[in-house]
C-alpha cells in the first residue's frame, strides 16, 4: 500500500492479536505433528477444490477514518454459459481514497491471500511450525505459525498464524499478512488481517469474513485505515448437461433402402 504525494506507507500499530494470546503448552511428539500438518495441508487441498465449484459475493471496503476517504466494490464469483468461473463487479464506486493508494499486490492480497488456503502443493513454501491448543468459539483447535522458505517475485505469500480445528482438521481461522519480494525492501509494508471461516454444507470451511485496523504511519501525520471484506451467498455451482438424441430416421433407415457396404 502506498502513500500519495510520499514516497510510501509504513505500517506500525496493527489490529489483531498477533503472538498476545495464550495457547496450551501441551507438546505432541514430533512425528505426530508432522502427520497433523500433512493431512491438513491434504484437507485444504480438497477444500480448495471445492471452492472452485461455488458461487459467492465478495464485498471489499477500505477506509481512511481521518479523512473519510473510501473505496468499496462487490463482486459476484459466478459462471458463465460455458461452465467457466469469472468475477462480474457488480457495485464499484468511484474511489475517494487520497491519502493512500492501493497497488496490485493490495488487490491481489484481497483475492487470494486474506483467505488462505495451504494445500499440499504449496505446503513445501512454508515453514510451518507447532505453536499449541486454542479454543476459537469453543473449537479446539491446533495452532501453526506460518512463514514463507522464499519468496519468488511477483508471487505473494501469508506469514503469520493458522487455526485447524483438531477434528476436521481444516483451518478455520488466520491471523497475519501479505508479503512478496520488494525491490523497494523496508520501503512498502501491509496491513495484518485477520480471517475467519463458517462451515458451509456440512463439510468444508468457507472464509466468510475479514478484517483489519491499521495506523499507517507518515512523515508528516499519521492514518487510520480499516478494512472489511464478507464473503456470502455461497452456494454450490451445478452444471446443466444437455443430452442429444440421433433422429428416428437416422437409427431406422426407411423400407426399402439399401444398407452401406461393408468395405
Amino acid at each position: 500500500m502506498r502513500a500519495r504525494g510520499m514516497v510510501l506507507v509504513s505500517l506500525a500499530a496493527l489490529f489483531g492479536p498477533g503472538l498476545a494470546w495464550a495457547v496450551d503448552s501441551q507438546d505432541l511428539p514430533s512425528d505426530r505433528i508432522e502427520e497433523i500438518i500433512q493431512k491438513f495441508a491434504a484437507k485444504e487441498s480438497e477444500f480448495a477444490k471445492a471452492r472452485e465449484l461455488y458461487t459467492y459475493r465478495q464485498s471489499a471496503r477500505i477506509q481512511t477514518l481521518d479523512d473519510g476517504g473510501k473505496w468499496e466494490t462487490d463482486s459476484d464469483i459466478v459462471f458463465d454459459a460455458e461452465g467457466k468461473r469469472n468475477e462480474h463487479v457488480v457495485f464499484s464506486p468511484v474511489s475517494t481514497l487520497e491519502l493512500v493508494t492501493l497497488t496490485p499486490e493490495d488487490m491481489e492480497d484481497l483475492r487470494n491471500t486474506q483467505p488462505f488456503v495451504l494445500t499440499s502443493a504449496d505446503l513445501p513454501k512454508y515453514f510451518v511450525r507447532y505453536l499449541g491448543r486454542q479454543s476459537v468459539d469453543e473449537i479446539t483447535c491446533y495452532v501453526f505459525a506460518v512463514k514463507p522458505r522464499k519468496m519468488e517475485t511477483g508471487q505473494r505469500y501469508f506469514e503469520g498464524e493458522v487455526w485447524v480445528d483438531d477434528r476436521d482438521l481444516q483451518i478455520v481461522k488466520s491471523y497475519g499478512r501479505g508479503m512478496g519480494a520488494n525491490k523497494k525492501k523496508g520501503k512498502e509494508d501491509y496491513p495484518k488481517f485477520e480471517t475467519y471461516r463458517e462451515q458451509i454444507d456440512g463439510k468444508y470451511w468457507f472464509p466468510t469474513y475479514t478484517t483489519a485496523n491499521s495506523t499507517l504511519h507518515f512523515k508528516e501525520n499519521d492514518v487510520r485505515l480499516k478494512e472489511t471484506v464478507r464473503y456470502e451467498n455461497y452456494k454450490q455451482f451445478k452444471a446443466q448437461s444437455t443430452i442429444k438424441f440421433e433422429p428416428e430416421d437416422d437409427k431406422n433407415p426407411p423400407a426399402g433402402a439399401t444398407p452401406p457396404k461393408k468395405p
